[in-house]
């Protein structure tokens, strides 16, 4: 069996560098491309956030390993404000539904009524499996065009250039995020996930994976002036 040449080998290095440097560059230029172009959505805090009827909170686990994830509390803190400084007057909560015992909307719903907001103003979507089905089914199904979405940064700038291309008219309230490495991890899952967010607008054109009859959001509630 002939092995390669000394030639070979560096041909095929070159090659692989090469290759990877593209997929890098790709990576990279679709996670600052988002960052970008959806900077001017932002709020950092709720004084200064413009009123729309509905915000959608995007759901997590609220407990992780039995301790309470931050990620989650800080986003139902958000959304309490909100409502309690007259910012939204609706919720839309949306998360997975995966098993009994594991129900994203179901328990940021039961926060929420703790809370004092009434139940007519959530609306739950249990189908929010990822970013882009929570916010393709709040256009498509729940008939929400205009939305305040609450989550932290990185997850509001991928959900804002999704809902720009769907052109709806959308800001979002950026929540804390925790430090340390978990954040970090997060983050460079993130850079990832804005990759295939692209891919699957322009080039797949992905659809929710469930969406069924419409269930527009109440349009009979008063408008926030």
């Amino acid at each position: 069996m002939k092995l390669p040449n000394l030639h070979q080998i560096t041909k095929w290095l070159k090659i692989t560098v090469l290759i990877i440097g593209v997929i890098v560059s790709v990576v990279l230029l679709a996670d600052v491309t988002i960052s970008l172009s959806t900077g001017s959505q932002l709020y950092q805090d709720i004084e200064s956030i413009p009123a729309q009827n509905t915000a959608l909170v995007l759901g997590t686990s609220k407990y992780i390993r039995r301790t309470l994830n931050p990620y989650y509390q800080y986003r139902i803190d958000a959304a309490i404000e909100l409502y309690k400084e007259d910012k939204v007057t609706h919720f839309l909560l949306s998360g997975d539904n995966a098993h009994r015992s594991y129900n994203e909307p179901w328990t940021m719903k039961r926060d929420l009524l703790k809370a004092g907001i009434p139940e007519e103003n959530i609306t739950l979507d249990y189908a929010g499996f990822r970013t882009l089905d929570s916010v393709q089914r709040a256009k498509q199904i729940f008939e929400a065009n205009s939305l305040t979405i609450v989550t932290q940064k990185f997850h509001c700038q991928r959900a804002l250039f999704i809902a720009n291309h769907l052109s709806m008219d959308t800001v979002c309230l950026v929540v804390p995020s925790p430090n340390g490495w978990a954040n970090t991890k997060i983050r460079i899952r993130e850079v990832l996930a804005r990759t295939k967010a692209i891919l699957d607008l322009y080039i797949f054109n992905v659809q929710p994976k469930f969406l069924g009859p419409k269930e527009p959001i109440n349009k009979d509630s008063i408008p926030i002036e």
